[in-house]
């Protein structure tokens, strides 16, 4: 699942994840979680990453989608559809990914959030006043655009022409999403 930084859209994150079976994997929320964890080898790398609205290495975000993937299927083997929001965001994700994964996995689908950059940005900087994120301020959200527009958007534009993308208009309020009905 792709989208433009801080679409400000989580319920559209897991909707259609749980309305269609599958788990909803956040590559940020793990990147998020790992940074805070005690002992974390990758904790202070991650924060430095997100800070600068840059993307974290492929081989920390992979291992954590795997292990992810993995515990999940642990514990119920029929778990084993799983809706990964966030990512790949640049080439090198979408190598190390096939790399990884390949034989282990299928992309069935690409889900694609479109909204206007000044949409997401507001959004987030009305979730900054409560998140308490780092990276919920304008000049992380402007580097992340820069980020998505010159990495993340060739990879959407790659699984467009495999006709892969599902295209969702998420500059539609929440309530005017079909997406969470």
């Amino acid at each position: 699942m792709c989208a433009r930084p801080r679409k400000g859209l989580r319920n559209c994150d897991v909707a259609p994840a749980q309305k269609y079976g599958y788990t909803h994997l956040s590559a940020g929320d793990l990147l998020r979680d790992e940074r805070k964890r005690p002992g974390s080898q990758y904790g202070e790398l991650i924060e430095n990453y997100i800070k600068e609205g840059e993307i974290v290495p492929v081989e920390i975000t992979i291992s954590l989608l795997k292990r992810a993937m993995d515990q999940t299927m642990a514990a119920n083997s029929q778990k084993n559809k799983f809706l990964i929001d966030g990512f790949p965001r640049n080439e090198d994700n979408l190598q190390g990914w096939n790399k990884t994964m390949d034989g282990k996995t299928d992309v069935s689908f690409v889900l694609f959030f479109d909204c206007d950059n000044e949409i997401c940005i507001g959004r987030c900087l009305e979730r900054g006043k409560s998140s308490g994120r780092s990276d919920d301020n304008r000049e992380s959200l402007e580097k992340r655009i820069h980020t998505y527009l010159q990495s993340t958007k060739p990879i959407i534009d790659l699984y467009e022409r495999m006709g892969k993308v599902r295209k969702v208009d998420a500059s539609k309020s929440v309530d005017e999403l079909e997406c969470l009905k």
